[in-house]
């Protein structure tokens, strides 16, 4: 579902990115291959620096289809960053995207919050993330951050996941699964 960063991957990347219903929502644009080919190179140069984490969504077969970030890293928080191509909007990828990242930005990464800030206009990714049970509307709760994030004009709601959230999110799941039939050999 997710892997690193690679350049081969951009092109394919490029034209899903630059698609009216996405390019909008991403952080880092590019207006050509070439300069998505040298933001790639960038972004994998920041992650071996710390700055920054990156994977590239896959589908089930393997295809790139988007990426997903954990921007501006400091003292174990950070700001995610999701886009995922038009055709493969509303067919399930981004809880499973969101779901594999976090489980590596907590458990493997030592990350402690993860923050989204999320645009009041863009009602499509408010509804996701108000879906997942461990996010919470951070507004009132870091309004350092909020302010900060609204400096120009009311623009962002903030949102973030707590590692505590999600780790009981997680035991809450293991125990809500069945447990299915298991026959011992003697």
């Amino acid at each position: 579902m997710l892997k690193k960063r690679e350049l081969s991957d951009c092109h394919v990347l490029y034209e899903l990115m630059v698609d009216p219903a996405v390019f909008p929502f991403v952080r880092h644009k590019a207006n050509s291959v070439e300069e998505f080919l040298f933001l790639t190179k960038q972004t994998i140069e920041a992650e071996e620096n710390g700055e920054l984490i990156s994977r590239t969504i896959l589908d089930e077969w393997g295809s790139p289809i988007g990426t997903i970030n954990l921007f501006d890293i400091e003292s174990g928080c950070g700001f995610l960053g999701t886009w995922i191509g038009k055709p493969y909007h509303g067919k399930g990828y981004n809880h499973p995207a969101k779901e594999a990242f976090f489980n590596e930005l907590f458990f493997e990464k030592d990350i402690q919050t993860i923050f989204m800030r999320i645009r009041k206009t863009n009602i499509r990714s408010e509804r996701a993330a108000l879906k997942i049970p461990y996010v919470s509307l951070a507004n009132e709760t870091r309004p350092d951050i909020y302010q900060q994030l609204n400096a120009d004009g009311d623009v962002y709601n903030l949102f973030q996941v707590e590692r505590d959230s999600y780790y009981m999110h997680t035991v809450r799941e293991i125990a809500q699964t069945p447990v299915e039939d298991t026959i011992l050999e003697a």
